[in-house]
């Protein structure tokens, strides 16, 4: 199956909006009885939320480390807009040192409000209650405004949204003096701060979420597999699962059956699906969408 993700992670690059996250992939240490810590970077793309014609899909790569050097690997060749959370290791791909194809970073509302939530739960925060307040009307707007068209959706946001971001910012700047660095609000506040201009980037375009929710969603199954099945038995164990992850999880973006599309794909690859034409065999590409697993070999044309 390696060809066929070979095959998705070059399509999905071939976008210029995707999504990025990383989470952790327990794996065996060989030699020392214990787990060592390798992770699985998600790499997603979601266009549906603006009527993007291109199918969407996810791609888990395992590596063995959580530094910014894997996720720039991975996106070798791509250039457009990166939507990630706070971690710092992307500020790789934007540093002014970096050759290679031009990446804009564009941060998380989700992840903005979660630091000022954390601040309520733990007792009254009035000031962290209308940050959360302000916040909340962002994401009123954007479900009023899923589904249509890029322009549309930038015409309205620059309408509706850019003056609720500048309260936010002015909001921001005024607190930011007021209360100490190292308290909860302060720290927040600094997290805001520091992430302002990739925040502020989806009143620029109207293909960019507020949030990377997207590939947080497909990131969940993964965590409940690692409860599962605890650790994956050596690094290529953990390449195996994050190949079979992907397929899966993307099929499910799409509405096909899973097991009736790996059916099908295996038995296309058996019955010799040639190499030249294996985007043929994307789960997008299995048009019949749930399908059951008895009719699989109908979704695609064998070869030979």
């Amino acid at each position: 199956m390696r060809p066929v993700f070979d095959a998705l992670i070059t399509d999905l690059k071939h976008s210029s909006k995707l999504f990025m996250d990383e989470t952790r992939a327990p794996v065996l240490d060989p030699g020392s009885r214990q787990t060592k810590t390798g992770y699985f970077w998600a790499l997603a793309r979601g266009d549906h939320p603006w009527g993007g014609g291109a199918p969407p899909g996810v791609a888990f790569t395992y590596a063995p480390g959580r530094g910014g050097i894997h996720a720039e690997q991975i996106l070798q060749g791509f250039s457009g807009v990166v939507q990630v959370d706070g971690y710092a290791g992307y500020n790789r791909l934007i540093a002014p040192e970096r050759v290679g194809p031009d990446i804009r970073l564009a941060y998380c509302w989700a992840h903005a409000r979660r630091k000022l939530v954390e601040i309520i739960c733990n007792g009254s925060a009035p000031i962290a209650e209308d940050g959360v307040k302000q916040i909340g009307e962002l994401y009123r707007i954007k479900a009023e405004l899923r589904g249509l068209d890029p322009e549309a959706r930038l015409s309205r946001r620059q309408e509706r949204s850019a003056p609720l971001v500048a309260d936010m910012h002015a909001w921001l700047i005024h607190h930011r003096a007021r209360v100490a660095n190292k308290s909860p609000l302060g720290e927040a506040s600094a997290y805001i701060g520091k992430y302002w201009d990739g925040l502020k980037l989806f009143l620029t375009d109207g293909r960019i979420e507020i949030d990377n929710n997207t590939v947080e969603r497909t990131i969940r199954p993964i965590a409940l597999n690692r409860k599962n099945a605890l650790f994956a038995g050596h690094d290529a164990g953990a390449e195996n699962w994050a190949t079979i992850a992907s397929l899966i999880e993307t099929c499910k973006f799409n509405g096909v059956d899973p097991l009736a599309y790996l059916t099908s794909t295996l038995t296309a690859i058996v019955n010799g699906h040639k190499q030249s034409r294996i985007e043929e065999l994307l789960p997008w590409c299995c048009t019949q969408g749930n399908v059951a697993a008895s009719e699989a070999t109908k979704c695609f044309k064998f070869s030979g």
